[in-house]
């Protein structure tokens, strides 16, 4: 056996146990979703190990495929995922929170509140 033969294995085994570990996450994100008793600590079991999942399975097809044009290519999309999931979790909130879906005795603390006493225009302006 050559030495690129055992980087190979290394390669492969390193992927196999960020995909575990990815499977992993996205089940503890899942099993938060279905335990959680609120909206709001739904969404942050749902964004933030989900993302951490993303990426490991995106870190282990690089090591799998080990290809430098789709290496480029999966932090292109672990950047945008990381760029755009926590804009998209806050405006879902934010929303929920004007719908009136979010129950007030489980927040800790409520700082949207007082600025929400006004009405604010539905719509395009």
């Amino acid at each position: 056996m050559t030495d690129a033969d055992t980087w190979v294995q290394i390669a492969d085994i390193a992927a196999s146990l960020c995909f575990l570990a990815a499977a992993g996450f996205a089940f503890i994100a899942a099993l938060g979703v279905a335990r959680f008793p609120d909206l709001l600590t739904r969404m942050h079991a749902a964004t933030k190990p989900q993302t951490v999942g993303l990426l490991l399975a995106l870190l282990g097809l690089g090591l799998r495929l080990r290809e430098p044009w789709a290496f480029g290519v999966l932090v292109l999309i672990g950047l945008f995922q990381c760029l755009t999931a926590p804009i998209a979790s806050h405006m879902m909130g934010r929303a929920a929170f004007r719908a009136g879906q979010v129950r007030d005795e489980f927040l800790i603390a409520d700082e949207l509140s007082p600025v929400m006493d006004h009405e604010e225009p539905r719509g395009a302006p």
